[in-house]
């Protein structure tokens, strides 16, 4: 597995270096990868998503960029303090987009219970979630079935900033991150966490984990 970090990219920047680590991976230039970054603040709307959920670009004194993406899902917010896994997956065998954001959830779930908190799936919509609050937003593209885009998970951003949008659909903004939950730590333990997740999920033995459920029909997730 190759590991690529940032440790902070614009999110116009970081899609462009997604689709040419898809084009390589296609044309058997290169493997699956992680990619590992913060981006500045910053409102994405998926393909699911309306202009409509973007409420204000304005919060406090700062003017927060808004970006159309080609991700599934609706708006979202990234920023300092949130790590953004993108996992280049090489899906042509396996062909299961659901499994796929199965072990993207699973990765989180398995790194916050090393930091001591109990996260689970929800039947509200994909991502992870900590007693019905959102702590990790996903949101996937596939292309000829290599996927791209991931999983962002909520260190101890800016949690103002989510006011500015309605939160994945979700106009209640049920969010959260570890700080709120208690749990102070540097970006760097988080990624050796995940790291040593994602190496058990997406690059080794990763055929025999447990069937995802179908929760959408669609080669774009979020």
């Amino acid at each position: 597995m190759d590991l690529i970090r940032h440790d902070c990219m614009p999110y116009p920047d970081s899609v462009a270096e997604q689709e040419r680590l898809v084009a390589d991976v296609l044309a058997g230039r290169r493997r699956g990868c992680l990619v590992l970054t913060e981006h500045p603040p910053v409102y994405t709307i998926g393909t699911s998503g309306s202009p409509e959920h973007v409420l204000t670009r304005i919060i406090g004194h700062q003017q927060i960029d808004v970006f159309h993406t080609g991700r599934g899902g609706e708006v979202t917010y990234h920023g300092p303090g949130q790590l953004v896994c993108y996992v280049i997956a090489d899906l042509r065998d396996e062909r299961d987009l659901h499994r796929h954001v199965w072990r993207l959830e699973e990765m989180i779930i398995r790194t916050l219970s090393d930091f001591g908190i109990s996260a689970e799936r929800d039947t509200r919509g994909i991502g992870v979630w900590v007693r019905g609050l959102k702590i990790a937003a996903v949101g996937v593209r596939c292309r000829r079935w290599v996927t791209y885009h991931g999983i962002a998970l909520n260190i101890d951003p800016d949690m103002r900033h989510f006011e500015g949008i309605v939160t994945c659909g979700m106009s209640d903004r049920p969010v959260t991150s570890m700080a709120q939950q208690g749990v102070r730590v540097e970006r760097e333990a988080v990624e050796r966490r995940v790291l040593a997740h994602a190496r058990t999920l997406f690059f080794s033995g990763a055929s025999s984990l447990p069937q995802a459920s179908m929760r959408k029909d669609s080669e774009e997730l979020g």
